[in-house]
């Protein structure tokens, strides 16, 4: 069974040549977006010719991509790849989307908040997008606030503050 992921989004176009900025959403951009790699897209897929950094930015071209025109018209579209559904990241603090939506979340006292239904990835911070009996609660993806992702015990436990869980009454 293959699971996807996402990797990065296509950003501006770099030159004439077809060459466009990307906004990677991964920890292995160097592996990610090495010549030859082929990425799911709308519509397709798009094969790495070269990638490269310019000031400090990651910049790829695309096979498919041959001029500018065309890399203004790919901005924008999500770039994944096909995983083994029992691949897991290197480093044991990061996860894959997939491995965590579905999860239960608690708090660090032990009361079931809900489950995770998907995460959001911003520029500043992920945020856990969380289905409580109520509504969709977004809570901060940040270590100090999930102090642990169980993902074989099928949990996050989240340490709460004021405000995030409960909406403040005014």
């Amino acid at each position: 069974m293959e699971d996807y992921v996402v990797v990065g989004r296509i950003g501006p176009a770099h030159g004439l040549r077809g060459e466009v900025f990307v906004e990677p959403r991964t920890d292995e951009p160097e592996r990610r977006f090495a010549p030859g790699a082929v990425l799911q897209a709308t519509g397709g897929t798009l094969t790495v010719a070269d990638s490269r950094t310019h000031s400090g930015r990651l910049v790829v071209h695309f096979v498919e991509l041959t001029d500018r025109t065309a890399a203004e018209t790919a901005r924008g579209t999500e770039l994944s790849v096909s995983i083994d559904a029992t691949e897991r990241p290197e480093d044991p603090e990061e996860f894959y989307d997939h491995q965590l939506v579905g999860l239960r979340v608690e708090t660090t006292d032990g009361d079931v908040v809900g489950e995770l239904a998907r995460i959001e990835h911003n520029a500043a911070q992920d945020l856990l997008v969380i289905r409580t009996p109520e509504r969709e609660v977004l809570f901060p993806f940040v270590t100090a606030l999930v102090p642990e992702v169980d993902v074989p015990g099928g949990r996050i436990v989240i340490d709460d503050r004021p405000g995030l869980l409960v909406e403040e009454s005014s």
